[in-house]
């Protein structure tokens, strides 16, 4: 079955048609060519590199001295969980806070937000 279609709709016409099926593909012996002809070629999956959610204040502040040798003298992992208790129980303080003076979820939200871009400034999250 072959379909005609001509765009004519232009001043002075187009000129091209399309003779053919929708639905016609290659098949028998060009198949074999072209497959043929195409080289295999395996593609890599692309390295991903992960996301770095570093403090642009690292090294800077007041007190980023002081938490820098405090993390050299307790090491890494120990540093990091004294820093999440201290960042929890700060959090908590905050949300005492907000209950006593009747702020909502969103503005408590912003307070956290807050103190977190407050420490960085101060070097509390060097």
């Amino acid at each position: 079955m072959a379909t005609s279609i001509c765009a004519s709709g232009f001043k002075g016409g187009l000129g091209t048609s399309f003779y053919g099926g929708w639905g016609s593909g290659i098949i028998g012996e060009e198949h074999g060519v072209l497959v043929k002809a195409v080289p295999s070629v395996r593609v890599a999956k692309p390295v991903r590199s992960r996301p770095m959610m570093k403090n642009i204040n690292e090294g800077r502040g007041v007190f980023a001295p002081i938490v820098v040798v405090a993390r050299n003298l307790i090491g890494k992992k120990r540093f990091n969980q004294l820093r999440g208790k201290a960042i929890a129980l700060h959090s908590q303080v905050i949300t005492e806070f907000c209950k006593s003076i009747g702020a909502d979820a969103k503005q408590r939200q912003g307070l956290i937000r807050l103190a977190k871009k407050n420490g960085e400034k101060l070097g509390f999250l060097a």
